[in-house]
């Protein structure tokens, strides 16, 4: 029994040792401090007081690949704003159809706000509606996104409320959704076979209407 308990107490401290010597994972800018960890259009994207927007539909992608991850961000609408942040991301020069979408919209114009609820904000594009709509301040408001990906495991939270959750894995069509509703013809790859490696991003000025971003920062789990 003696034997049994001292070898239990030498796994126990060589866990603790491990534990102690794992680095913690901090926060960090998720473009860089001077945007060197970025890859974007300059004519396009611009950055002041640090605050970025885009003058055209045009992304601007971090560099390098992430997997299980924490993204931090805050954005504010113009009226009629529709754009989004990409994770998963394996081909940037074709991202629509290889990637997955937390989306950014102004659900209080009439466009977004009578679109279907997979198109309105913290949704995942063509996939999954947020729990709770128009969660979003109105334009000219800033606002708070956390999108954590682990795995399969999409989560989002938008201005403190835990919006949306989904398991790719039960995204097995293209076509498709697990509840029946159609995905865009667009979006053919099933989210059960996207790679949960890639590039994360943020869109530009898409349907004319300008988005502003700041305090951008990821964290490794």
């Amino acid at each position: 029994m003696k034997r049994i308990q001292f070898s239990f107490l030498i796994i126990l401290i060589s866990f603790c040792l491990v534990s102690q010597a794992k680095p913690k994972s901090e926060w960090k800018p998720l473009f860089g401090a001077d945007f060197s960890q970025a890859r974007y259009d300059k004519k396009c994207w611009t950055v002041e007081n640090g605050v970025i927007t885009a003058s055209e539909d045009k992304m601007i992608w971090a560099i390098g690949d992430y997997e299980n991850f924490v993204v931090e961000l805050e954005f504010k609408t113009a009226e009629g704003t529709n754009s989004g942040v990409i994770v998963y991301c394996t081909d940037p020069d074709n991202w629509i159809p290889n990637s997955l979408e937390v989306q950014i919209a102004d659900d209080y114009c009439e466009k977004w706000g009578t679109a279907r609820k997979d198109w309105q904000c913290g949704a995942i594009f063509g996939h999954l509606a947020a729990n709770e709509q128009k969660v979003v301040k109105k334009p000219g408001e800033w606002n708070k996104m956390t999108v954590t990906c682990q795995g399969k495991i999409i989560e989002v939270i938008l201005n403190g409320k835990n919006i949306t959750k989904m398991d790719m894995s039960k995204w097995t069509s293209g076509k498709l959704n697990p509840d029946g509703s159609e995905i865009p013809g667009w979006l053919p790859k099933p989210f059960a076979e996207l790679p949960t490696k890639g590039m994360i991003g943020l869109q530009g000025k898409h349907a004319d209407a300008t988005i502003w971003f700041r305090n951008v920062r990821i964290k490794q789990l």
